[in-house]
């Protein structure tokens, strides 16, 4: 399997030291973020592609774009900032999430946004990353309607999903879209009382075999179906990110993973 890592899991590392970390457990791929770590906006670009070049690590995308669906000037100012960020820093795509506010987005509006959003990023040679999110309270929480999207935008190409197996998990999702991926997140939730439509970005923790969240059976079936890119880990929980060394913990939820879906 191959594993990337998200800052997320280790907001107190420099960009430098979380390659290095990246790098120690054998991974070759990583994502940045614009908020927890808010490197993009604390961090010059050039910095950002010399440590990873120093590291010897490939920059998958910026985390995130957000709510890319509600379009306005704020959202084409914000979009093109960061999409010159991904250009000069070396990141080859832009996650982007949709409005997580309990209001409805409408079709047309989705399509009208990724029309607004091609050209940005057509010209400065990056991706986009669509990421359904999975609470009760998502405007976008199903990828068959990001898909939908996509192809009414004449988006193909350009446009890929991030599957994430906890947005996955929460959606109530069973179909998958191998060939319409183009990353897939990871975490685990092990809180054995909390129900599913109240599971948190808080709630999620390295993958292991306390795991809610079916992370085993979505990566066996997303292999088995075709897909070959990276399983970037994202814990947003506290006790993840303040872990002092998070390397070893790391470890062992590759090990386990690697152990389970091979068996």
């Amino acid at each position: 399997m191959r594993f990337s890592l998200s800052h997320i899991l280790a907001p107190r590392q420099s960009p430098a030291q979380f390659f290095a970390m990246a790098r120690a457990l054998g991974c070759t791929d990583v994502e940045i973020r614009n908020d927890t770590p808010n490197v993009v906006g604390t961090v010059p670009a050039a910095e950002v592609k010399a440590a990873a070049e120093a590291a010897g690590v490939n920059l998958l995308s910026i985390n995130a774009l957000y709510p890319f669906n509600v379009w306005n000037d704020e959202r084409r100012a914000q979009t093109e900032a960061l999409a010159d960020y991904a250009a000069a820093c070396g990141a080859k795509a832009l996650v982007m999430c949709p409005l997580n506010e309990g209001k409805p987005v409408a079709q047309a509006d989705l399509v009208a946004a990724l029309k607004a959003i091609k050209p940005i990023l057509v010209e400065r040679g990056i991706q986009g990353l669509v990421e359904p999110l999975g609470f009760p309270v998502s405007s976008l929480r199903r990828k068959a309607d990001a898909i939908a999207a996509i192809q009414a935008a004449g988006g193909e190409g350009l446009f890929k999903l991030v599957h994430d197996t906890f947005h996955h998990h929460l959606a109530g999702e069973t179909e998958f879209f191998p060939e319409w991926t183009g990353l897939v997140h990871i975490s685990g939730v092990a809180d054995p009382d909390v129900a599913v439509d109240d599971m948190l970005d808080a709630h999620r923790v390295l993958v292991d075999k306390r795991d809610r969240l079916g992370n085993v059976a979505q990566i066996r079936a997303l292999r088995a179906a075709g897909y070959q890119s990276p399983f970037s880990f994202e814990p947003f929980a506290t006790e993840v990110q303040e872990l002092a060394d998070p390397q070893p913990a790391l470890a062992d939820s590759m090990a386990w993973l690697r152990e389970q879906v091979g068996a």
